[in-house]
């Protein structure tokens, strides 16, 4: 009797075992994919689940946005400029059974597909449409990640391109038709500026010379202005108006 109540509660023992074992609980953001003998069977979660050890097998799959950085790659532009360019990668599992039935390791093979999309969309563009039209290489790179990684059960949300290294003589060469462009803007404005003033002076002028009694008051206002300074010599220069009369005099008088 001992030994079959010994055998009992081992085989009771065992149940037990079993059963606690195959009571699984899934957060909210993990599927189970299970597999019933080797077979796709279904998804399950959140929550309880009951996956029977030996008959059933099961692999976790989180649905949760995947942050996945793209290591620098090396790049030879459309204009033959070589530069280095890293980018982020977002994205997430929508259907867990692809994810994990059709693609060995779904992360391992969007990393390396964003690796090569990077560097053939970069190559495609010169490098002052990638510095700046950035926002629109993001879209091209996201929509041909996002086309090729549908099979798969992922869904590409956002690829940003982080940063994009140049060559030291390129930098200096960029630096140099920033600073060219900077002067070119400040001639224009300046010539552009005394375009303007000399077109008010000739207003100013063309005023002056309609009414005589404006133009002595601006020579009177000039004098004021010439006195005001220390000046130890100072000359007066006589307007042809005010001697005008005395010349038309004289000229009577010798006919």
């Amino acid at each position: 009797m001992s030994a079959l109540f010994l055998g009992f509660i081992v085989v009771l023992g065992l149940v037990i075992m079993l059963l606690f074992s195959a009571i699984k609980i899934m957060p909210e953001y993990e599927r189970a994919v299970v597999f019933r003998l080797g077979r796709y069977q279904k998804v399950k979660g959140p929550g309880i689940i009951i996956v029977i050890p030996i008959y059933q097998t099961m692999v976790r799959v989180s649905l949760r946005v995947i942050t996945m950085d793209v290591p620098p790659q090396e790049v030879i532009t459309k204009d033959n400029v070589s530069i280095r360019v890293n980018a982020v990668v977002y994205f997430r599992v929508m259907e867990p059974d692809k994810a994990i039935i059709t693609v060995e390791n779904f992360l391992y093979a969007t990393g390396q597909l964003a690796q090569t999309t990077l560097r053939s969309i970069c190559g495609q563009v010169e490098l002052d449409e990638l510095l700046s039209s950035r926002e629109k290489i993001n879209m091209q790179i996201q929509e041909i990640l996002d086309r090729q990684t549908d099979p798969w059960g992922v869904k590409v949300t956002l690829v940003e391109v982080k940063a994009i290294d140049l060559p030291d003589e390129m930098k200096r060469a960029m630096a140099k038709q920033a600073e060219a462009e900077r002067e070119k803007r400040a001639k224009i404005i300046h010539a552009q500026g005394e375009f303007e003033a000399a077109g008010k002076v000739l207003d100013a002028s063309n005023l002056l010379s309609k009414n005589p009694v404006s133009l002595q008051l601006r020579y009177l206002q000039t004098l004021t202005e010439v006195a005001a300074e220390k000046n130890s010599t100072t000359i007066f220069p006589l307007p042809i108006d005010l001697i005008k009369p005395f010349i038309d005099a004289y000229n009577k008088k010798g006919e």
